[in-house]
C-alpha cells in the first residue's frame, strides 16, 4: 500500500530517471513481473512484464486476451542541474565542474545545496549507472554585500550554476574510475543528498515532480485485482523538456507496446486497433496547490488543498489533455476508491505548463485524462506534498485501471 515513508524511500533510491526505472523494475521483479527485452519474442503466457528503454518503463499486467487497456502514464525526469560534455574547469584557485540547467529548473533553489550525481554512463562494452550521493558538488550563492542592490543577482544559466567541485584531481578522471572503464558517453546529472522526509502532515522532498506519480502509479498497479482490461504502467524520461526523443510521450514506445502484447496473444492488426479504440489514460504529473504567500496567483474559483484529495486538471486550450469523458472515467475511479477530488484550472492570464497527456492523445488516439496530487515549489530543488495525499491519489490510481463493471 502507498505511504508517505514508501514515497520518501523511492525518491531517495531514484536520484535519475534511469534510476526511477531501475527502482520500479526491482519491485515489479520481486513480485513475479518478468522483464521482456525489446529485441526479443515477446511470450504469449498471461501475467506480468516490463521492458525498459533507456529512462522510460511500461509495465504491464495480462489475465485474458486483451481487448482494451487501461493506462497509468508519467514520467520520470525531473528539473535538474545536468554535466557538459567537458565539464573541467578552474576559476582562480577553484575546481569547477561545469553545468547546465535541464527542463524548467527553478535555478535559485540550486544554490547552497550539498549536491551529489547520478545517471548513465556507456563504456566500450557495456552501460553502467553510477550515483555518488555524498555532498561533492555545490554551486555557490553571491554574497550579499556584492550585489548591486542587495537584493540577489539575475542568474545566467551559462556563468552562474558551475559547481565547486569537492573531488581530487579532474572529475572525468573521478568519473572513469568509478565507472570502471574507458567512457565514450554519459548523461549525468545532480541530486540534492538530503534525504526525503516526513514533516507531521507534509512530505518534503526532491523531484515530486514527477515521482510521486511514479510511485502512486508503481503501487496502484501492484494492488490492482486483474480485470477485463490490461492494466499498464507507462513511465517516460524527457517530459521536462518536450518529450520529443527515442523514449520520450511522442516517441513509438507505448504504440510499439501495446501492439505487441496484442499480437503475442494472438490478435491481429485489426484487433489492436479495436483494443485502443476502448482504451483509456490516465496521464498523471503533480498539480498546484493554493500557495499560502501567493493565493493570488491563482484561479480564485478552484483553490486546491495539499492533503485534499487527487486533483482533476482541465485546460480549455488543451495543455491538459482532460475531456468531459475523460473526467468522468477518473471521477468514477475516485468515487470507487472513496477519496475526495479536486478540480484545478490554471489562471486565464498565466501560461499553464503542459503534462505527457496531450502528446499521448495525439500519438496514440486515447481517449486520456489529466490527474495529480497537489504540491507547492514545482520545479524547485526540494518540493512538498501532503502525506495523506500520497495514498489518496494511488488509490484513485489503482481503481481506474480496474474500474468496477
Amino acid at each position: 500500500m502507498a505511504s508517505a515513508e514508501g514515497l520518501c524511500a523511492f525518491v531517495d533510491a531514484s536520484p535519475s530517471p534511469f534510476h526511477v526505472c531501475e527502482t520500479v523494475a526491482a519491485r515489479l521483479s520481486a513480485v513475479g513481473f518478468a522483464r521482456l527485452q525489446e529485441t526479443d519474442a515477446w511470450p504469449s503466457e498471461f501475467g506480468g512484464y516490463y521492458v525498459i528503454r533507456g529512462g522510460s518503463i511500461v509495465a504491464w499486467r495480462i489475465e485474458s486476451a486483451p481487448k482494451a487497456f487501461r493506462i497509468v502514464g508519467g514520467h520520470t525526469d525531473s528539473p535538474n542541474l545536468r554535466f557538459k560534455q567537458h565539464p573541467n574547469a578552474r576559476s582562480d584557485a577553484w575546481n569547477m565542474v561545469l553545468l547546465e540547467p535541464y527542463g524548467g529548473a527553478w535555478l535559485n533553489s540550486w544554490l547552497d545545496r550539498d549536491l551529489g550525481f547520478s545517471g548513465r554512463v556507456a563504456l566500450r562494452d557495456r552501460e553502467v549507472l553510477v550515483r555518488v550521493d555524498e555532498p561533492v558538488l555545490r554551486v555557490p550563492q553571491l554574497a550579499i554585500h556584492l550585489s548591486d542592490d542587495r537584493k540577489g543577482v539575475q542568474l545566467d544559466p551559462q556563468r552562474h550554476v558551475n559547481a565547486i567541485w569537492t573531488g581530487r584531481g579532474n572529475f572525468t578522471d573521478h568519473l572513469a574510475e568509478l565507472a570502471g572503464g574507458q567512457i565514450l558517453g554519459f548523461e549525468l546529472m545532480t541530486h540534492d543528498t538530503t534525504p526525503s522526509r516526513v514533516m507531521g502532515p507534509y512530505v518534503s522532498a526532491p523531484r515530486l515532480d514527477n515521482q510521486g506519480t511514479c510511485y502512486a502509479g508503481l503501487e496502484a498497479l501492484l494492488a490492482a485485482e486483474p480485470g477485463a482490461t490490461t492494466q499498464v504502467l507507462a513511465l517516460f524520461d524527457h517530459e521536462e523538456v518536450g518529450s520529443t526523443s527515442d523514449r520520450g510521450a511522442q516517441s513509438d514506445l507505448l504504440l510499439t507496446v501495446l501492439e505487441r502484447i496484442v499480437l503475442a496473444h494472438g490478435g491481429a492488426r485489426e484487433d489492436f486497433l479495436r483494443a485502443m479504440a476502448g482504451s483509456v489514460c490516465a496521464s498523471g504529473d503533480m498539480a498546484h496547490a493554493t500557495h499560502p504567500n501567493y493565493p493570488e496567483r491563482h484561479e480564485p474559483a478552484h483553490r486546491i488543498q495539499v492533503n485534499g484529495g487527487p486533483v482533476l486538471k482541465v485546460n480549455q486550450n488543451l495543455r491538459y489533455a482532460t475531456d468531459s469523458a475523460g473526467a468522468a472515467a477518473f471521477v468514477l475511479a475516485c468515487e470507487q476508491a472513496k477519496v475526495p477530488l479536486q478540480r484545478y484550472v490554471h489562471r486565464a492570464d498565466l501560461p499553464c505548463g503542459s503534462t505527457i497527456g496531450p502528446l499521448t492523445a495525439a500519438r496514440t488516439g486515447l481517449s486520456t485524462v489529466d490527474v495529480g496530487a497537489a504540491q507547492l515549489a514545482m520545479h524547485s530543488a526540494r518540493e512538498l506534498m501532503g502525506a495523506a495525499d500520497v495514498a489518496m491519489y494511488s488509490n484513485a490510481l489503482c481503481a481506474f485501471l480496474n474500474p468496477r463493471s
